[in-house]
């Protein structure tokens, strides 16, 4: 319920409403279209859940919302939630419970859920929003300087590449996606004056041929979003596509090394099970010992986004 109450909110800009300070409740049923008796409804629930405040000037955004809820702020959060988590990701997990007895799934693959141009734009389009602030961590935990050449592999709308590309002047990306889903990372490329610099590679990630001679290879949110056999055939592909010495990056969904935690991590890759039969979990110490037998010197996994991801950096061995 609470959940819902936050896509609604969403869904009619109630954050973005509140961006310049407190309204009260005539303003909100004038800019939102919402009958009084229903909108009030939802505003008990948001201050109950601390989403937005009350006082005797209205109704006003937490702070928190305003960080990360209105459209177009810095570390604006609300449409990865709006499309992505309301429309596709609580949806499927509806069918969890037949993943798990092996007997359904929301749908066939991501293959399947990317290939249709509406799904994929949704998907991307929030993942867009929701990948900005991890990529600009990222970037100041990989060594870049004498970087020329990246590949994205699963790349989505190229939030990762374009952050890269603007932080090294020299670098040159290529993103690989579906087909579906690099159209729509066309536009953002475009829109962040980079075209001449990422190339955009429509495929899947498991059986299109990777370009050689790269730098460095990224996999952000790839490994737990295929299936177990998958995944050492991912980290063999980026062996042979990376230049001797190049340096592979994991960043993902990771378990503690006890597997015992954290539970965000965890949900993250129970979610998966609603839509494909073969996913995994892991700790960054089994996905490091999976880097090593395919060739890789693996680092310790380090925390990106507290309690949910962690970033592996693996070097292949110079000639």
């Amino acid at each position: 319920m609470a959940s819902q109450a936050l896509f609604a909110a969403l869904e009619i800009g109630l954050f973005s409403h509140l961006a310049a300070g407190p309204r009260t409740v005539d303003e909100l049923i004038g800019v939102s279209g919402v009958a009084p008796n229903r909108l009030r409804t939802l505003l008990h629930a948001l201050v109950g859940l601390g989403l937005i405040v009350a006082d005797e000037h209205g109704y006003g955004n937490a702070p928190a919302s305003d960080r990360y809820l209105v459209r177009g702020a810095p570390g604006d959060f609300g449409e990865y939630f709006r499309l992505q988590i309301a429309q596709q990701i609580y949806p499927a997990l509806l069918h969890l419970g037949a993943g798990l007895q092996g007997t359904g799934s929301a749908f066939g693959t991501f293959t399947d859920l990317l290939s249709r141009p509406y799904e994929a734009r949704i998907f991307t389009s929030a993942q867009h929003a929701g990948s900005l602030t991890a990529a600009r961590a990222l970037a100041e935990r990989v060594p870049m300087e004498h970087a020329r050449t990246l590949l994205d592999v699963g790349g989505g709308s190229g939030a990762f590449a374009i952050t890269l590309c603007g932080r090294n002047p020299r670098l040159r990306a290529t993103v690989l996606d579906f087909a579906a889903v690099t159209e729509v990372a066309r536009e953002y490329r475009d829109a962040a004056g980079l075209a001449s610099r990422i190339a955009l590679l429509g495929g899947d990630a498991v059986h299109t041929p990777w370009p050689p001679d790269q730098d460095i290879v990224l996999m952000s949110y790839l490994l737990s979003a295929i299936g177990d056999g998958e995944i050492d055939v991912a980290l063999a592909k980026a062996y042979a596509c990376l230049r001797p010495g190049g340096l592979l990056v994991v960043h993902d969904f990771m378990l503690d090394d006890d597997e015992a935690g954290p539970a965000l991590a965890a949900l993250w890759f129970l979610q998966y099970i609603a839509y494909r039969s073969d996913g995994v979990s892991f700790s960054a110490r089994s996905l490091a010992a999976r880097l090593v037998d395919a060739g890789f010197a693996a680092s310790d996994g380090e925390a990106l986004i507290p309690e949910i991801t962690k970033v592996i950096l693996a070097r292949k061995a110079a000639a």
